[in-house]
């Protein structure tokens, strides 16, 4: 048995004996939050006695919590300084097991309404009398965090005495305080930790009715709320914790497991494989008209999209498949756009497939993490690049003349490769956009079924290729545009335009994701091709003055690039975004907007550009009580990918804002407006108040 079950055992013995008298207690400090005092079972020191039973007392008030040891996620524990105390050679403060408070979506651990915190004092000189001086400093939340530093002080002088009711109050706490591994029914059977979790499973000669996991890592180790689940006979139970944030190095870890008044603390052996749950859990499957209504609100978000401002760069390609059809048979531009509608769909089915896929493997996944890969974001340059190029007339594309006969004498099919890629293509220039209904949508299809995954994925892409079934509905339409004439060139140098932005843009993400370097390499090597492609049809002067502009071109490109990612500019003075920080400067009764974005999200810039920097919201977000925090996705980050993930959300942008009367935070929608903003911020910073931790 160890050293702190023979404490604890001492502490206990010690509050049970001895006749009725008054105990003695320090005076209270008391305001609006709570009320504590120091409490003595003994009301003297017997001769030769060698330690004493105290508590500390707090009663906290309605919604009031305090924290245990490890508070969770963020939080303080009580402590208590004995300086200046006599006769007081060492003491240990004793810690009942704790319940779990959760908040703005953090985990925490503690106590409400009253808890009693057993001390076990041990004497200098025993039998002789004691002069206790402590400075008590605590933490104390509802929907604010106040903290407390006060003074209590206690003497016990040489005597006998035992005052029942504070023993039984003391003896009830203790009796709390988790017990050893030796002296309990639970067994913690295994722990192991994943990259992203923590999985632990513990057995009972009992079965459990209510248990809960408390892990303690060190502060640098912090765990979100446990999947819990038991056997069918309950004697057996599974917990996984997601971990929220680690060290490199792992500690000791120290698990207590409760289930009502039971509890135990014990220190288990790591394992090098986490045991798999005793049962899966029968999650309630979605009824028909759910679904029904979550595969509108999917086609409803792919609709929308050709709407949005991420559609300028998507714009010229569908322009110009649909001048492509133009002078074709009303068969041949049923099925031109009938494929381009297939690579739509073709594309999500990808998409839904490889969700599926790393679903399977455990990663985290959203909608647009594509672009903050930087491999994908310097073929998609490249690819822009030669498209622009191909438009300005610089070279041209084109099969050998014999492809082009085989191909030709194929009739009304040589074109729905091309149609087909159109679509496909389009649908991936989308997906850095969010729009309304799509975020509800998106993140039913990443934490349902793959049969929801894939109903959600395909009503998506048929929204987003409306406009190509469209035409391929009414052919005819087609006709509708202007004859062919110089016109032609003037739209083929405008999309040549708006693709050399969006590769303009590409190339500003890939900075923020990758660096200068790689920047410039890539900037460098698509230069370079577009010249050596263009050589054969330009002059020897024209080639040298080419040459010369693009390497200016290349040197300015390169210098305006830092070697960091690119710091977002702005008129606003955003704080870092810091999850654990939300509640303490909620409790120091501020705002707390957080805006989640990213280079490569269009509709972010968007709203940025339209509502947060523009009056009078710009305004709103540079006064004294607000904090605009933001979090920036443009490369990958685990922390803000289970930020998201705690509000079922998996891509962006994400707004919320958080205030004294919104602890859990107001979720504003995708598409943000100056008055949605406003609202907002009045309804989190209202003097109304709701309980909370």
């Amino acid at each position: 048995m160890t050293l702190t079950f023979w404490r604890v055992m001492i502490f206990l013995i010690s509050v049970l004996w001895a006749p009725l008298l008054h105990a003695a207690s320090s005076e209270s400090f008391s305001n609006f939050a709570l009320s504590a005092r120091l409490i003595s079972v003994e009301n003297g020191v017997a001769p030769n006695v060698k330690t004493l039973s105290l508590g500390l007392d707090l009663e906290l008030a309605e919604g009031w919590k305090a924290y245990w040891r490890s508070p969770g996620e963020v939080g303080l524990p009580p402590e208590i300084d004995w300086q200046g105390s006599r006769n007081l050679e060492t003491s240990e403060l004793l810690w009942p097991a704790p319940q779990r408070f959760t908040a703005f979506g953090i985990e925490n651990f503690g106590y409400h309404d009253r808890v009693v915190l057993p001390i076990l004092v041990v004497l200098e000189e025993p039998g002789a009398p004691v002069e206790l001086a402590a400075r008590v400093t605590l933490l104390t939340c509802s929907d604010i965090c106040v903290p407390h530093d006060f003074n209590l002080t206690l003497a016990i002088p040489a005597g006998n005495g035992v005052d029942t009711q504070t023993a039984a109050l003391v003896t009830k706490f203790a009796q709390r305080i988790p017990a050893e591994p030796s002296a309990s029914n639970i067994v913690i059977t295994s722990a192991a930790l994943t990259n992203d979790a923590l999985v632990i499973t513990a057995t009972s000669s009992e079965a459990f009715q209510s248990p809960d996991v408390f892990p303690e890592m060190g502060s640098f180790f912090t765990f979100g709320q446990p999947d819990i689940r038991t056997s069918a006979s309950g004697t057996s139970l599974w917990a996984q914790l997601p971990l929220l944030s680690r060290d490199d190095a792992t500690g000791p870890l120290r698990l207590t497991v409760t289930d009502g008044a039971r509890a135990v603390t014990a220190q288990p052996d790591w394992s090098d494989f986490p045991a798999e749950p005793p049962y899966k859990i029968t999650v309630a499957q979605p009824d028909v008209m759910q679904l029904i209504s979550i595969a509108v609100f999917a086609f409803l978000g792919g609709l929308i999209l050709n709407f949005m401002p991420c559609v300028l760069p998507v714009l010229s390609i569908k322009l110009a498949s649909v001048m492509a059809h133009a002078d074709r048979s009303a068969h041949t531009v049923r099925g031109g756009f009938l494929m381009s509608a297939l690579g739509v769909l073709a594309f999500m089915w990808v998409l839904a497939t490889g969700v599926l896929a790393l679903q399977a493997a455990g990663m985290s996944i959203g909608w647009g993490l594509q672009f903050q890969n930087s491999a994908f974001l310097t073929i998609m340059f490249m690819i822009l690049v030669v498209f622009a190029a191909n438009l300005f007339g610089v070279f041209e594309i084109s099969l050998p003349s014999a492809l082009q006969r085989r191909l030709a004498s194929a009739g009304a099919r040589e074109g729905y490769l091309g149609d087909f890629a159109t679509g496909a293509f389009a649908a991936v220039l989308a997906t850095p956009c969010s729009a309304p209904f799509l975020g509800t949508a998106i993140a039913f299809a990443l934490t349902g079924r793959a049969i929801d995954t894939v109903l959600v994925f395909t009503s998506l892409g048929l929204g987003l290729a409306l406009p190509y079934l469209l035409f391929a509905v009414r052919p005819q339409w087609v006709k509708l545009l202007p004859k062919p004439g110089r016109w032609m060139i003037v739209i083929k140098w405008v999309m040549g335009l708006l693709l050399t932005l969006t590769a303009i843009w590409l190339l500003w993400v890939l900075n923020g994701v990758a660096g200068a370097w790689v920047v410039s390499t890539v900037f460098g090597l698509s230069v370079g091709f577009v010249f050596l492609a263009a050589l054969p049809r330009l002059g020897e002067n024209v080639r040298i003055a080419s040459l010369v502009s693009i390497s200016a071109l290349a040197f300015l490109v390169a210098s305006n690039f830092t070697t960091a990612p690119t710091p977002r500019t702005s008129s606003q003075d955003w704080a870092e975004f810091d999850r654990s920080e939300i509640p303490r400067l909620v409790s120091q009764g501020k705002t707390v907007f957080v805006d989640v974005t990213a280079d490569w999200c269009l509709t972010c810039k968007a709203n940025k550009a339209l509502v947060l920097d523009r009056e009078p919201v710009a305004g709103l977000l540079q006064a004294e009580n607000i904090v605009p925090m933001q979090a920036d996705w443009t490369r990958p980050d685990p922390e803000i990918s289970r930020y998201l993930e705690t509000h079922n959300r998996f891509g962006i942008p994400f707004n919320i804002v958080y205030g004294p009367n919104a602890p859990s935070g107001v979720l504003l929608s995708e598409i943000l407006s100056s008055d949605a903003v406003i609202r907002a911020l009045e309804e989190a910073q209202s003097e109304k108040s709701t309980n909370g931790f």
